[in-house]
């Protein structure tokens, strides 16, 4: 059945998700409109700023649905207290900034934020699913907020949806470029222990899954973005490995990596087994559910 025509703004376009999705979403047959912290340039761009908490609400006056994506990248720099203060920003203001507006009635009837799976922490071999509770790392009170900035937007009936993302698989960018580059040179080991569970999705399952919450506003609250089989880090860098022809047997010590990384090395090293028992209530059927099938879509 052939959903109907929306016009679907985005924040963070120009990220990997949100290039991906803005493709797909028009190839579908929706309109899509980019907010950019520029001067808009192309007809599809309109303006907002929000450091300086500046969304005019006619900007959203035709559209339909609100996917914000924008927020700091947790690994681009190290935790120092003033890029933590940035993270946390980043992804509160705006969405606050965004909820606020749609809840004075600017015209969007649906919000899907980002949202990250870093809420759940380090919990060893537990089944997580979108009921289970939150940890009380630096990471996860920020992803509690991020989420709580959307409270005026379901206060004033919007239908909001929280996309909590797993470790996103592409060639064209995120955490498999890095990954590539160290395997291609036999240096993709396990990080510590590689007992840890690694939540994971292609990022064609994830825009999947972002359309099919965009066009079924029913589906509201937390929605975990991972594959249904999520495995252990080590067996993510040795399937890696195999199909590069590459070792991945040396570990990178936990003392290393917190060396390089700091604090983020914690959830680097953090265990999260967690399920999408939300999207597939929904029916919805990833394309990619086993790691060797996503590996082999990748690198074919």
């Amino acid at each position: 059945m052939t959903s109907p025509r929306q016009r679907v703004a985005i924040t963070g376009s120009s990220g990997l998700i949100g290039g991906a999705l803005s493709h797909s979403l028009r190839e579908g047959g929706h309109d899509v409109v980019h907010l950019v912290r520029r001067e808009p340039g192309a007809g599809h761009e309109r303006a907002w700023d929000p450091d300086a908490a500046t969304l005019d609400p006619s900007v959203l006056a035709d559209v339909d649905t609100v996917v914000h994506l924008a927020g700091a990248g947790v690994g681009d720099h190290r935790w120092t207290d003033e890029y933590k203060a940035t993270i946390r920003a980043s992804r509160v203001n705006g969405t606050d900034l965004v909820s606020r507006v749609i809840a004075e009635g600017a015209g969007p009837t649906r919000l899907v934020t980002a949202s990250a799976v870093g809420i759940y922490g380090d919990r060893g071999d537990e089944v997580l699913t979108e009921d289970s509770v939150g940890a009380n790392t630096f990471l996860a009170g920020v992803v509690r907020d991020w989420e709580g900035a959307t409270i005026p937007a379901t206060d004033a009936g919007i239908p909001v949806a929280h996309a909590r993302t797993g470790i996103v698989l592409s060639t064209r960018g995120g955490a498999l470029t890095p990954m590539l580059r160290l395997g291609r040179l036999g240096l993709g080991g396990p990080l510590g222990s590689g007992n840890q569970w690694m939540p994971w999705i292609t990022l064609a399952d994830t825009v999947a899954a972002y359309t099919t919450l965009i066009e079924d506003p029913s589906i509201t609250g937390p929605v975990n973005f991972t594959a249904p089989h999520p495995v252990r880090q080590r067996v993510l860098a040795r399937t890696l490995g195999r199909r590069l022809n590459r070792p991945a047997v040396l570990p990178a010590p936990r003392a290393a990596l917190y060396l390089a990384l700091g604090e983020f090395a914690g959830d680097v090293l953090a265990s999260a087994r967690v399920l999408p028992h939300r999207l597939a209530r929904t029916g919805f059927e990833h394309a990619h559910p086993y790691l060797d099938d996503a590996l082999d879509h990748l690198l074919d």
